[in-house]
């Protein structure tokens, strides 16, 4: 059996910081973030002769666009590391160099206003195409009400092909995070049928990363 590391990059979208109205969490995404990232750094799965784990990268656009961030104060989009050809900065050319190393990506990611958050699309709208290409994305969204943001996920899906990392076919969505998931994101109920869409959607993304990941490696980038 041959032990394969999958490169992973996660992209969290929301950066709310403030408790809604109705109260709860000032960011309900960090319960499944959490989920996700330990259910990523435990999977050991096997395709045929190959092992399959994963080296966790995780994107957050608090830290990223926050003090000493790699798009420190440009959430907004205003300089795309991609138009810049000569006067790059460190921690940002490190950045696009995890993203590009990547096999696969995994975005974590709330609905706002029925969509995408802003955060989310300037944080990977930062890079260029050419980082993501030829390689898959799966989608994990959430709500506080029963549809998951499920809206989210279907905006997601044009945005994310786009880029070139195709998403998969399955999707993950959670429905009331908060009685789900503890604040460290371990399942309230490990049984609970809404739990079971994430690994069934990670081994299709396994799957397709290491396809994709052949061909990358012995057939190089198409042009």
């Amino acid at each position: 059996m041959q032990k394969v590391t999958l490169k992973t990059v996660v992209f969290m979208g929301s950066a709310r910081n403030v408790v809604p109205p109705w109260g709860g969490d000032a960011r309900l995404g960090d319960r499944v973030l959490k989920h996700v990232l330990s259910l990523l750094r435990t999977r050991d799965e096997s395709y045929g002769q190959e092992q399959v784990n994963h080296e966790v990268t995780v994107f957050d656009p608090v830290e990223v666009f926050g003090a000493g961030g790699a798009l420190e104060g440009d959430g907004h989009l205003s300089t795309p590391h991609f138009f810049l050809k000569q006067a790059t900065q460190p921690k940002m050319d490190d950045m696009a160099a995890t993203i590009k190393a990547a096999d696969g990506y995994v975005v974590v990611t709330a609905e706002y206003n029925h969509s995408l958050p802003p955060a989310l699309t300037s944080l990977m709208g930062h890079f260029g195409g050419s980082n993501y290409k030829c390689k898959p994305s799966c989608i994990v969204t959430y709500s506080p009400g029963p549809w998951a943001g499920m809206r989210a996920a279907m905006a997601a899906r044009p945005f994310l092909a786009e880029l070139g990392c195709i998403p998969v076919s399955k999707l993950t969505g959670f429905p009331a995070p908060a009685d789900l998931l503890g604040e460290d994101g371990t399942p309230k109920d490990p049984d609970a049928r809404m739990l079971k869409q994430l690994p069934a959607m990670l081994g299709e993304l396994e799957w397709m990363a290491l396809a994709m990941k052949k061909m990358r490696d012995s057939a190089g980038l198409p042009k």
